[in-house]
Order: structure tokens, then C-alpha cells, then sequence
């Protein structure tokens, strides 16, 4: 089952930003789509398998930029 959580970081400011995020959570397990905008700060991750956020969010600031879940 496939299933989408989304984020809002904080810190982005351009496709350099956007590119970083994007490796570091395609790291993660199950992971098969990402969508990231530095325009907007919106991160949906779309994964096969469960998805922790704390792991997301871990992931987000090992790129540099601060996330939280989105509401």
C-alpha cells in the first residue's frame, strides 16, 4: 500500500536546496516519489513500506534544512 506524508521545511531556497533534500530522503527505504519545492517549503514523500517521520525529518536536516509534518 502506497502512502504520501507531507512536510514543511524551513530553508530552501533554490533547486540546489531542493536537489539535496531530495538525495538525502530518497535514501530512505520504500521511498518511490518525492516531491520537494523551495518555492513553497512543501515535501510529500511517497513510500511503499511504513514511513517513520522522525526518520523523514532526520533525513531532511542531514541535507540542512529544518522540516515538520504538515498538518
Amino acid at each position: 500500500m502506497t502512502t504520501t506524508h507531507e512536510y514543511q521545511v524551513t530553508g530552501m531556497t533554490c533547486g540546489h536546496c531542493e536537489m539535496s533534500v531530495r538525495e538525502e530522503v530518497g535514501e530512505l527505504p520504500g521511498v518511490t516519489d518525492i516531491q520537494v519545492s523551495a518555492q513553497t517549503g512543501r515535501l510529500a514523500v511517497t513510500s511503499e513500506e511504513p514511513l517513520d517521520d522522525a526518520t523523514v525529518l532526520a533525513s531532511v536536516e542531514e541535507a540542512g534544512y529544518s522540516a515538520v509534518k504538515a498538518r
